[in-house]
């Protein structure tokens, strides 16, 4: 198969009241363990590059790579950009073969983030590549995206709604308590201000920041509306303590293989969870 857009995952997520997962991808053996595991729930699965992992592994590999689990897989696959900040590095991903960008002018005034989002929309509506957008910002950090947790604003409902409207965007990623990286305590999600944008908001809702949110706030948010759910930390976490196992077995090992190996069946195991979670197996 080829890459799809999210746009049409998300269509069926939406009609199916169920959540994709759209996973972040680094390396090869994490770009395997997100095919493994969304072949083993039977799940179409988004895989997402951000600019830290375009700037590690190139995004020559990171696209080779995904086409090429695209191809041989039996389920729906999209490749997306994840916080994509500038007009000029969407257009390079849309160019190399991204099936789905994300354009994030959250730090940018109203008027300029629907303005920019709409330059990326003209483009990628062309080409048939989906576009999310983020209203709102984030905490936490992802990649060279610094937002100071205390400073973090939440998607105002009424912003959200006008901004949908004057952009048509595909998907929209809002700020409701959420944050990047490892959280210090329970994360609490405002699903008051989550429902009343899906409300005014007729249009699938991305939740970034899911690593660490209890199993039961992410269902909530999947209920009221969030169709499409990011996870990268936990997939971290488990990847590196997968490979420090066997370092700890072993501390001469030095084939990467026997630490890389079990790193990529840990990080199996804990995708097949998420994608339990968000009721997206058998869904393919």
């Amino acid at each position: 198969m080829s890459l799809v857009p999210i746009s049409d995952l998300l269509k069926k997520a939406e009609e199916g009241g169920y959540a994709v997962g759209a996973f972040n991808c680094n390396n090869m053996e994490i770009v395997q363990a997100i095919i493994a595991a969304a072949e083993a729930e039977r799940s179409p699965v988004i895989m997402q590059a951000s600019q830290g992992a375009i700037k590690y592994a190139g995004i020559e590999y990171i696209t080779a790579l995904a086409n090429i689990a695209a191809e041989n897989a039996s389920v729906p696959v999209a490749l997306h950009l994840d916080h994509g900040t500038s007009f000029e590095q969407v257009m390079m991903c849309i160019r190399k073969g991204f099936s789905s960008v994300m354009i994030d002018g959250s730090k940018l005034p109203f008027e300029e983030n629907i303005e920019l989002t709409n330059r990326v929309i003209a483009v990628a509506r062309a080409v048939g590549v989906s576009v999310e957008a983020e209203l709102g910002k984030i905490g936490g950090t992802e990649d060279d995206i610094h937002v100071n947790q205390r400073d973090a604003l939440f998607t105002k409902p009424e912003e959200a709604k006008e901004f949908v409207e004057r952009t048509g965007v595909d998907a929209l990623a809002v700020a409701i308590g959420t944050a990047h990286g490892q959280y210090k305590g329970i994360p609490e999600l405002d699903f008051p201000r989550l429902e009343k944008i899906r409300s005014l908001v007729n249009i699938p809702i991305v939740l970034h920041g899911s690593s660490g949110v209890p199993d039961e706030a992410i269902a909530k948010a999947i209920k009221l509306g969030v169709r499409k759910v990011n996870i990268d930390t936990n997939i971290r976490e488990a990847f590196v303590q997968g490979a420090r196992d066997v370092l700890n077995k072993d501390a001469k090992e030095i084939d990467p293989r026997k630490m890389l190996g079990p790193a990529r069946a840990a990080a199996i195991e804990i995708i097949r969870e998420k994608i339990r979670l968000f009721g997206s197996s058998g869904k393919a």
